[in-house]
């Protein structure tokens, strides 16, 4: 007879990044300095393009994009682990690793898309730019961006109903600092196999992006080397630096996590999980608007329009406090007694 799954009053143990009380001090100090800049450059990229209309373009919506979910994915996990250092608990509920879990997932997968789809994007301006606006039309990057978010979700369900549905009857300690769907599988006392399998198609999922922005990129260069005397064509390539940056990044990490056996986990590789998920997502609005004109004088421009604004509003405090000092309220006459 199976075992009863304790899965509604369990709960695990994040052991964190390294398990030792001096270096998790430091990394509660990275993750403090890391999360509001992530939070806070993220939202600037995203306003800069909402109140720029130059920058009303394909790429930057992919951006602004991709700046939103980075967002949500440093949130799932960051708040979670700082809370926990703070408060000298590593407990986490079971309902609540679980959602970790989905939203981990599920972001990840639309960030990658969400790459693929910015690949596509700088493909399409290199080597058909005479059709790139009827290609990348409006309802065409609404259409991929609405994908990249189902696809991800759709990809994340399963691993989250499959890992809900296992036996956890003796270790709890999972072996990072937020709930990942490796260590989950390592801990679980039920048979895993399907599991495993499910998780390496998951993988591919993932990995379907990859293969989209090589063949765009391939297909890119071919034509940069051909028509390498157009300067509209070069000055579409000029802007894929920053995004191949951003893929080697996520990719890199991403593979050095998940492309090998999971008996071959375990807690050290909770190091790289950090670069994967918070140190990316706080480097790409520094990438995209370092090595980007056009981002650079939208920042420009919305920084002197708060400046702007600021000023005006504590000159206007000004002149109603001079106002009153010149022109002072008369007292109210007194009340007649009867």
């Amino acid at each position: 007879m199976r075992e009863e799954n304790q899965s509604s009053t369990l709960d695990f143990i994040l052991l964190g990044v390294s398990g030792q009380r001096k270096q998790e001090d430091f990394f509660f100090t990275l993750f403090l300095f890391i999360y509001p800049i992530t939070l806070i450059g993220n939202l600037l990229i995203i306003l800069a393009i909402c109140s720029d209309i130059q920058l009303h373009k394909p790429m930057y919506f992919f951006l602004a994009n991709l700046s939103f979910v980075d967002i949500f994915f440093s949130s799932v996990t960051i708040p979670k682990m700082l809370t926990n250092h703070i408060l000298s608990t590593k407990i986490i509920s079971f309902g609540g690793c679980l959602t970790q879990m989905y939203f981990m997932i599920a972001l990840g997968n639309t960030d990658s898309y969400i790459l693929a789809a910015m690949a596509y994007d700088r493909a399409m301006a290199i080597s058909r730019p005479l059709h790139y606006t009827t290609i990348m039309s409006p309802r065409t990057c609404v259409l991929l961006v609405v994908g990249s978010w189902v696809v991800g979700n759709a990809n994340a369900l399963p691993h989250t109903l499959l890992t809900a549905s296992l036996s956890f009857c003796g270790n709890q300690e999972v072996a990072n600092f937020y709930c990942d769907i490796t260590p989950l599988l390592k801990l679980s006392c039920s048979d895993t196999l399907f599991n495993v399998k499910m998780m390496y198609l998951g993988v591919g999922v993932f990995s379907v992006p990859l293969l989209c922005i090589v063949i765009s990129y391939v297909g890119a260069f071919s034509v940069v080397l051909h028509v390498s005397s157009t300067k509209g064509v070069l000055k579409s390539f000029s802007t894929c630096g920053s995004h191949l940056t951003v893929v080697s990044l996520f990719y890199g990490t991403v593979m050095g996590m998940y492309f090998r056996p999971l008996t071959s986990y375990s807690l050290k590789d909770a190091v790289m999980s950090v670069m994967y998920m918070a140190v990316t997502p706080m480097l790409n609005p520094f990438i995209y608007s370092l090595r980007n004109r056009d981002m650079k004088a939208a920042l420009r421009k919305l920084f002197s329009k708060n400046i702007t604004t600021v000023s005006s509003y504590w000159r206007l405090q000004l002149l109603i406090r001079r106002h009153l000092k010149i022109y002072p309220q008369c007292p109210p006459p007194p009340r007649s007694h009867l």
